[in-house]
């Protein structure tokens, strides 16, 4: 793995840093096409991601704190300052409440921009995955399958320890200190991001109704969290199998299927105005 790409003096470039800098950059470059698309300022896409990464790197932080709380009251300035310590969903949420207000105080219509930036989410999220990737954070438990990597310098390393730690299951006789390979699902996220990515952008020009592209993105990213989350090594299973993760994709998803459902049956009850006023439907047949 390649933690730090290089130094520059004291000041170490780290490769989740730069990846976490282009998911930002590839993300804006397909909301500013997208709002060029839709006849929108493509301006007004490096203002929305402005408002992500303050919101997506805050939200992430404040998460993590108190997600690991004890850890937080222990050693509060370690727990603040370290690069460490970035929690996805905490960061989605805060990002996504202050873009909707920045976007209602603009008075920019929320659902098309939504649209908008489904799948610039989707592709960012991939490019940032590949950071984790490349640092070794955020894998997954033990495996024998051919596509297993071991991270020697990982943040922490794949070693029996840290996966015991986890509360990952390693038998009896493997010794602390040893490295094994493990699910490498940063990959995973990748991929699958990816095809959610192209799903979205395929479905842009065919879907009508403002919001629908945005809650489908929703809904798939729950389920996409939800499955990878199996197999991660993880320490916050707090709901019996289920990890904070888990049950925060299940809610994120049901919101997205309620919400897609909601839209097209006010699609649907909302009368035509194709037809001339005073009209009459002619029977079929």
């Amino acid at each position: 793995m390649f933690p730090v790409l290089f130094r520059i003096g004291g000041l170490e470039i780290t490769s989740f840093g730069v990846m976490m800098a282009l998911a930002f950059l590839s993300a804006g470059w397909v909301l500013s096409a997208e709002l060029r698309r839709k006849g929108e300022d493509p301006e007004t896409a490096w203002d929305v991601v402005w408002y992500a990464a303050l919101g997506g790197i805050l939200g992430a932080k404040i998460y993590y704190l108190f997600l690991y709380f004890p850890e937080t009251v222990a050693n509060p300035w370690r727990a603040l300052t370290s690069r460490a310590g970035l929690v996805w969903y905490g960061g989605f949420i805060l990002a996504a409440l202050l873009i909707w207000w920045r976007l209602r105080a603009r008075g920019l219509p929320v659902l098309k921009f939504g649209d908008a930036i489904a799948p610039a989410l989707a592709l960012g999220y991939a490019v940032g995955r590949v950071g984790c990737f490349l640092v070794g954070d955020d894998y997954g438990g033990p495996t024998d399958r051919p596509w297993g990597v071991a991270f020697p310098h990982g943040a922490p390393p794949s070693t029996a320890f840290n996966l015991r730690q986890f509360g990952v299951r390693v038998p009896i006789g493997i010794p602390d200190e040893q490295v094994m390979r493990v699910h490498p699902t940063q990959i995973y996220e990748v991929l699958i991001t990816l095809v959610i990515f192209a799903v979205l952008w395929r479905m842009r020009k065919r879907v009508a109704t403002p919001g629908v592209l945005w809650f489908s993105y929703m809904a798939m990213a729950g389920v996409e969290r939800y499955v990878v989350e199996i197999f991660r090594a993880k320490d916050d299973r707090f709901f019996g199998v289920m990890t904070m993760a888990q049950v925060i994709s299940l809610l994120v998803s049901a919101i997205g299927v309620a919400a897609i459902l909601k839209l097209r049956s006010s699609t649907a009850a909302r009368p035509s105005t194709d037809a001339p006023a005073g009209a009459r439907p002619r029977p079929a047949g």
